[in-house]
């Protein structure tokens, strides 16, 4: 999977060149993914997206929903490209999972709001929090979704920061779901690959 820092139908791969790819490649697109989870508490994963992963997520999509045509292709493009982190910032995927109905079901009303509590906090900066669902609304007055889609703005000061080490956490202020945890080493390497 050639990576080149904007996905295009041009650089995507044909149905049958994926196919094979898939196979001798899919184990080690899921240790990335894997790489780049978080765990915050027992019932959130934050998934940080990367060229890797969203680039992996639009070739699943063309190959499951056997799209070829060029305009299907672009919208796959179009819903998954701005999940990707541009430089100065880190994208993820906020699940929050509750493998009972019903608990899920009563956490959710409690956790509304939860997704704009999520913060990322570098060594020696104020806390950044994320800007969730800039696509659309994932909440109402009743309930929070189960997946959210967030984004923390890094200023210049802290990608520096990052890249020179600096230990990052990733935390929740939430009344209902306080928690924190400092990422691991190995995941914060590769979110430095996503900064500028």
């Amino acid at each position: 999977m050639q990576i080149t820092g904007k996905i295009t139908a041009d650089n995507l791969m044909s149905l049958e060149a994926y196919t094979k790819y898939r196979k001798a490649n899919k184990a080690a697109i899921m240790a990335h993914r894997q790489l780049r989870s978080v765990r915050l508490g027992e019932h959130l994963n934050v998934q940080f997206e990367s060229e890797t992963s969203i680039r992996y997520q639009v070739q699943e999509m063309l190959r499951l929903e056997k799209i070829f045509e060029e305009e299907a292709i672009q919208q796959e493009i179009d819903a998954y490209a701005p999940l990707m982190p541009d430089g100065s910032n880190w994208k993820a995927t906020m699940l929050i999972e509750y493998p009972d109905v019903n608990e899920r079901k009563r956490e959710l009303a409690r956790l509304i709001g939860v997704e704009d509590r999520l913060f990322v906090e570098v060594e020696g900066h104020a806390r950044v929090y994320a800007i969730a669902d800039e696509d659309m609304d994932r909440e109402n007055d009743e309930k929070t979704s189960a997946v959210h889609f967030v984004r923390f703005e890094l200023d210049a000061a802290m990608c520096a920061a990052v890249k020179a080490g600096a230990g990052t956490k990733l935390g929740c202020d939430h009344t209902h779901y306080p928690a924190h945890t400092t990422i691991a080493d190995a995941t914060l390497s590769s979110l430095v690959g996503d900064l500028r």
